[in-house]
């Protein structure tokens, strides 16, 4: 599937798509996707088509698909796990008089669609010329209720723009399963085809109402969509509503006079299960419709204005000097929001609920890059997303006991807590998943103090994680604590010892894992934990290996990696990246270069373990090695280079991670969105340019603005208080909006905010170097319009 890059007017609330773009329909369809952490459905068209890739999906339903090896090994997943296409409600067919609408026939007088951030919705407006010559103008606005998790609904009308006469109609709303998914592709990001996953169970329709139910043929997933109408149409119409096998459909056909119009709303309800009946949930699905449909369209749109009102007070980050960038930025956090906020107890994807990209897999990206943005905008969804990573620990235990380890071992990508990865070095071998999932228990307890969740699950993570870390590391009388055979965040580099990224981070999980027992002494209890092993977690975590390079200066990736053969860069063509779709991983893993943030992002997340000498050289050495190949790299990249005093690069990497979608930087936005770049956005005003630290549960603030940048503006929410702050060239403003004064420091200074304006000055950054990245890999820089 070949992407092209939207296009999009600069506008601070929205994102409009003027025209009909066919080579970034995907995009578009990616973009303009519609998702409340439970459904999602991409931005394609009611009519069905064009269309690249027609997706509705359910947090969690997956199909199970065998996985091959030419030479299977001991402790290799034997399933994978693909995200289905359930069925579409989206679909509202129209025909005028003989000839169906379909954008890529007859005329488009005028077409636009629009994401409005505030009121949560997608519009739509086309006005349309058939074969035939008759005109028609559709207007659409579609919603996935973020206040009622398992409703969506679509109001859709119909409108005659000429002068010809009466003019037949006919509207036709379907639920349609199985739809076919054009998807196949190269590219291993994209999804593994599934072919008709859905077995058909129940087919029910009368009045406007229609629901179906459906299984998956392996995972025995149970599936049920239902749909229902309200119309308004003139006195001259006929209904008709029929329901089979993988199709309900309600057809409406109407005679419309000359600016006459109909309007159709339609309400959708979804739900699924693993263990209830077809009835069952059949009659979960009829209930929550009936429910929307009292409620009524209009009441639908103001719960959805009145959440997204409250959310933006809380959470909106204003920027002042960069219009395009304040846009992006925006649209990442209304994206970053969609995937998670009703999720409620079930993982956040990689793309989110957005397109089938990585299976609909979720990765060690959500805990290190999503959730610490919802962790100060939306805690709750924090909550449910761990609540899930603790419902899944079963199967972690079982992991463990599988690959010889004590404690848990959590998959490296996975939609129900199996581990999926048939790529042993870039999967299981990267346990650092474990100790990020640790970090964000620890983040989220120290921003809320919720000690219920510490208590039920938060601190039973923390010890089953720590238990690993103490299984497969072992001490060493030269070097301390070492863990070995591991890969950290960087792909290229894979199975090495002692990992700084990982060695640290799981520092981190043993010492705050000795702190949950002393907190949860019960929980302790329960599961067996001796003083002896809090002694030995202590120990690891004080001899950890952190390996350095004495003669360059810089800390090690892992062990030896400076020493390793150099990448030749400058005969690399520009072409060839991403490199691991074009050379070997066997001549990738033993050279100095490297797809993402590692060491990089250990000096961020494990910041208080550096000395800001340190991170400037480490930053220095690794940004010349680093290739950006992963859409996860430019925000930490743009964090680090921010707090080491490279500001206008810090910005490039701003733009590249906040735009990496609307752009379409990596050439598969249309697979799906890319959710942690997103939140990356959110991350690099807030973490970078603010400097917010959250090392050891202090909340610690160094602010600095690029040159272009003449005002940014963030909040958050903290220990019951919300959090203001203002940043400008010269100083930076704290205030307390709600709740107690706050102990921070800002530029390491101790101060107390309260509800009056705090104003600080921010002092020069530090003079250092220019950095250089591999040939051919400089971030782009934007130019001011």
């Amino acid at each position: 599937m070949t992407e092209g890059r939207a296009s999009f007017p600069i506008e601070p609330w929205s994102l409009t798509e003027i025209g009909l773009d066919h080579n970034s329909l995907a995009v578009y369809e990616s973009v303009f996707s519609l998702a409340n952490g439970h459904i999602g459905m991409r931005g394609s068209f009611e009519e069905g088509e064009p269309v690249a890739v027609p997706g509705t999906y359910l947090n969690g339903f997956y199909e199970e698909r065998p996985l091959p090896y030419a030479e299977p090994g001991y402790g290799f997943p034997e399933m994978g796990q693909t995200m289905v296409n359930i069925t579409d409600g989206k679909l509202i067919r129209l025909l005028v008089k003989d000839s169906p609408l379909d954008l890529d026939y007859g005329e488009i007088i005028d077409h636009r669609r629009t994401l409005d951030l505030r009121a949560g919705v997608l519009r739509r407006s086309t006005e349309w010329r058939s074969p035939g010559g008759r005109t028609v103008r559709v207007t659409s606005t579609r919603l996935v209720s973020l206040t009622r998790r398992s409703i969506a609904a679509i109001e859709y009308q119909v409108e005659v723009t000429d002068d010809q006469g009466d003019l037949y109609v006919a509207v036709q709303s379907d639920l349609l399963a199985n739809e076919q998914n054009s998807t196949e592709s190269d590219d291993p990001r994209a999804a593994a085809a599934l072919s008709r996953p859905l077995q058909s169970e129940m087919a029910v329709a009368r009045g406007r109402r229609a629901l179906l139910v459906h299984r998956t043929k392996r995972s025995h997933l149970r599936v049920a969509a239902g749909m229902d109408h309200v119309i308004e149409i003139p006195d001259s119409s006929a209904e008709d509503i029929e329901a089979s096998g993988d199709l309900a459909r309600y057809t409406l056909a109407a005679r419309l006079p000359p600016g006459g119009s109909l309007r159709l709303v339609k309400f959708l309800a979804y739900g699924w299960s693993s263990r209830r009946s077809a009835a069952a949930v059949r009659d979960q699905v009829e209930g929550a419709l009936a429910t929307a449909k009292l409620a009524g369209w209009d009441r639908l749109l103001r719960e959805q204005r009145e959440l997204l009102a409250q959310h933006w007070d809380d959470a909106d980050v204003e920027i002042e000097g960069d219009d395009e960038l304040q846009q992006a930025v925006r649209v990442g956090m209304f994206h970053v929001l969609q995937a998670g906020l009703r999720g409620e107890r079930q993982p956040i994807p990689a793309k989110g609920l957005t397109g089938p990209g990585y299976d609909g897999h979720t990765f060690w990206d959500t805990e290190a890059y999503v959730l610490p943005v919802l962790t100060y905008t939306a805690p709750h969804a924090v909550r449910d997303a761990l609540r899930w990573r603790h419902s899944i620990l079963d199967k972690a235990r079982e992991r463990a006991r599988v690959l010889g380890q004590r404690g848990a071992v959590f998959p490296w990508r996975t939609i129900r807590g199996e581990e999926c990865s048939g790529y042993w070095p870039a999967g299981t071998a990267a346990f650092h998943i474990n100790a990020d999932i640790a970090d964000a228990v620890v983040r989220y307890f120290n921003a809320t103090f919720d000690d219920d969740f510490d208590r039920d699950f938060g601190a039973e993570l923390l010890i089953e994680t720590a238990r690993l870390w103490a299984s497969l590391g072992h001490f060493d009388v030269e070097h301390g604590f070492r863990i070995d055979g591991v890969t950290g965040p960087d792909e290229y580099t894979a199975v090495v010892d002692n990992n700084v990224f990982t060695n640290l981070m799981a520092q981190r999980n043993l010492r705050e894992a000795a702190e949950a027992v002393k907190r949860q002494p019960d929980t302790a209890g329960r599961l067996g934990v001796l003083e002896e092993e809090v002694e030995v977690w202590l120990r690891a975590a004080a001899l950890m290996a952190v390996p350095y390079d004495t003669q360059r200066g810089v800390h090690m990736q892992s062990d030896a990696f400076t020493h390793h053969e150099e990448w030749d860069f400058e005969h690399t063509p520009p072409e060839n990246y991403p490199l691991l779709m074009h050379y070997p991983y066997f001549d990738i893993y033993r050279k100095q270069v490297i797809k993402q943030a590692d060491l990089v992002m250990a000096l961020h997340l494990r910041g208080d373990s550096f000395t800001l000498e340190e991170k400037i050289a480490d930053f220095a050495y690794y940004e010349a090695r680093t290739t950006r190949d992963s859409s996860l790299s430019a925000s930490q990249q743009a964090i680090v280079a921010a707090e080491t005093g490279h500001l206008q690069l810090a910005y490039d990497y701003w733009g590249e991670a906040a735009l990496t979608d609307l752009q379409n930087l990596h050439q598969n936005s249309g697979h799906g969105l890319h959710i942690a770049a997103l939140a990356g956005g959110w991350s690099v005003a807030v973490a970078g340019f603010g400097g917010m630290r959250d090392h050891n549960g202090e909340l610690t603030f160094a602010p600095r603005l690029p040159e272009r940048i003449t005002r940014l503006r963030f909040r958050v929410g903290y220990r019951g208080r919300k959090l203001t702050v203002t940043v400008t060239p010269q100083q930076a403003t704290y205030q307390v909006l709600d709740g107690e004064p706050l102990d921070i420091r800002h530029h390491g200074r101790q101060v107390t905010v309260g509800t009056d304006d705090l104003v600080l000055d921010i002092p020069p950054a530090p003079q250092v170097e220019p950095v250089r990245q591999p040939y051919g890999c400089a971030p782009r820089r934007r130019v001011r319009s």
